[in-house]
């Protein structure tokens, strides 16, 4: 190995480490004083009663782990924004689980956490998949009420969901296992079937003291809304358990029972590891995003027996597509292609930037996994499409147009893994977050903005510079420069996967190895889902 490969290999090791402290942080949720007080009061935390719930043997994947990284500083933050989210297994059955953390600010809801509870239920109905909910909650957090109650992608929209799943028949069960009040106490109750822990778990729309002030009745929480109340008196559940492992146990036999579901019917085989070793991918990848290097190189790492069917090959070649297999699932591949290319006529193509030629040959393959029912992963490392006259007068905007037609109208189920960059139009033709892909996460290594810092930041610095002078003010280099300075460093830390991932722009920031995981736990999830429209591309410009 060269010396830049262990330069990388070096540069994404500590990235990967920068990860792995900030999950270990994150895992303590409110901290140890509250993790000791839960279990001082006989209750699991949302980790622990995760962790007993799933299977103990079977993978898993955390959606959201970072979500709030960074953010409600003022309030005293939210870690993993209150709630803890997975995709795993019960009793080998794929399941979503959602627990409130009730270490956080006592389970209460934040915004964020309104929106990854929409996410978790967004992907329980995209694959038609069980979900169990695992209530410990204050509520909405108050001081921020007017950013969490009102509108459609708030609160609510988590109990109409509920009602959605219903009718199309996706299994919901409720475990009440704390505080469960107000309009959350719907959630429960919405969900087909509902245990209580007994002593430790309430429910009702308004707890004693709000009862006493609004009609004078003096009344204990316990025999206002407690399990004996709800499973002998009021029928509001359906399941009485002893302690927090009495009501998990009761959640594995009410799956243990559920029957097989229709398949979509992706093709799978025997799974294989890739023949070329994964751990190179760290070395490979540069440190810098705007280095050049061959996304092939990528791929051949990450499929099974490092074998890649390309297609057009010769052609359009700053993307990459081609078929192969993750974990014996068959996928098609849509990937920026990063190095220089030189066509066929002599010119050049900056590697990472969409051309013409490149957004047609994506079009028609995207075309040709739909026909053929083969799943879509796209890897990003993208710039955007390419500017400039040649580049207007070749129609770019048109064949882009025709690329990100064919992703929006894809009905395959399409998994989006964000390498290094993800810029502008780019972001949106290699399917980003606004283009429904099932799963959507990032390396440590990636950057999410409309366009590069130093672009930006050149931009910017230009704009402010013109205003102070037209206000009079002197701008010399050394002011320049101080400005670019200030506004670049701003602007990086938009960039960050970490500020994408707080904001739930992605579902994780991931270790690379974990990419073939995340794939096919994702692709059998959309397994349980059978595609029930055709491909079309409706009205397009050939």
């Amino acid at each position: 190995m060269d010396l830049n490969f262990n330069k990388n290999e070096d540069h994404n090791k500590l990235l990967l480490s920068d990860l792995r402290q900030k999950f270990s942080k994150i895992k303590l949720g409110g901290g140890e004083k509250r993790i000791q007080k839960l279990h001082s009061e006989g209750k699991m935390t949302a980790r622990e009663r995760i962790d007993y719930l799933l299977d103990a043997k079977a993978e898993s994947i955390e959606i959201g782990a970072l979500v709030a990284e960074g953010m409600y500083k003022e309030h005293g933050g939210c870690p993993s924004g209150g709630v803890v989210v997975k995709l795993g297994y019960i009793k080998g059955k794929q399941c979503i689980v959602v627990a409130n953390d009730a270490t956080v600010k006592a389970g209460a809801w934040f915004p964020i956490t309104a929106k990854k509870n929409l996410r978790a239920q967004e992907i329980a109905m995209e694959n038609k998949i069980p979900i169990i909910y695992l209530v410990d909650s204050a509520g909405v957090y108050l001081p921020l009420q007017d950013e969490i109650f009102p509108d459609k992608e708030h609160f609510g929209r988590i109990f109409r969901n509920n009602a959605i799943m219903s009718s199309m028949g996706i299994t919901q069960i409720s475990a009440i296992m704390g505080s469960c009040v107000a309009g959350g106490a719907y959630l429960p109750i919405m969900s087909d079937e509902a245990i209580i822990v007994d002593k430790t778990a309430s429910i009702f729309l308004a707890g004693s003291y709000l009862v006493k002030a609004a009609i004078g009745e003096a009344i204990d929480n316990e025999t206002l809304g407690g399990a004996t109340t709800h499973c002998e008196i009021s029928g509001v559940t359906d399941y009485k358990a002893k302690d927090d492992k009495d009501a998990l146990d009761k959640i594995k036999n009410i799956v243990d029972k559920i029957g097989d579901y229709e398949k979509a019917g992706f093709n799978r085989i025997k799974a294989q590891k890739p023949a070329l070793d994964e751990k190179e991918i760290y070395g490979i990848l540069p440190k810098s995003r705007a280095e050049q290097y061959d996304m092939m190189e990528i791929i051949s790492r990450m499929v099974d027996n490092s074998e890649f069917e390309a297609y057009k090959d010769g052609y359009g070649q700053t993307i990459i597509t081609g078929y192969a297999r993750i974990d014996g699932w068959a996928v098609g591949i849509v990937a920026n292609q990063r190095k220089v290319i030189k066509t066929k006529k002599g010119e050049m193509q900056f590697g990472g930037v969409i051309y013409s030629d490149s957004a047609d040959k994506a079009t028609r393959f995207i075309a040709n996994c739909n026909q053929k029912k083969i799943p879509l992963v796209f890897l990003q490392d993208v710039t955007g499409f390419m500017v400039g006259s040649k580049s207007e007068q070749g129609g770019i905007i048109k064949d882009g147009a025709k690329m990100v037609n064919a992703v929006s109208n894809s009905v395959v189920p399409k998994f989006t893994v964000i390498v290094g960059n993800s810029y502008g139009a780019g972001n949106y033709a290699m399917c980003g977050k606004a283009y429904d892909p099932r799963l959507i996460f990032a390396w440590p290594s990636a950057e999410l903005a409309v366009m590069g810092g130093t672009q930006a930041a050149k931009v910017l610095a230009q704009i402010e510079a013109s205003s102070l002078k037209a206000k009079g003010e002197t701008v010399d280099e050394a002011k320049e420069a101080e400005l670019f300075a200030k506004i670049k460093a701003r602007y990086d830390e938009q960039t960050s996967p970490y500020y994408a991932a707080s904001r739930l722009w992605t579902d994780a920031i991931i270790d690379p190895l974990e990419t073939r995981k995340w794939i096919s736990m994702g692709i059998e999830a959309a397994n349980h889902a059978p595609i029930e429209k055709a491909f079309n591309l409706g009205v397009i410009q050939v």
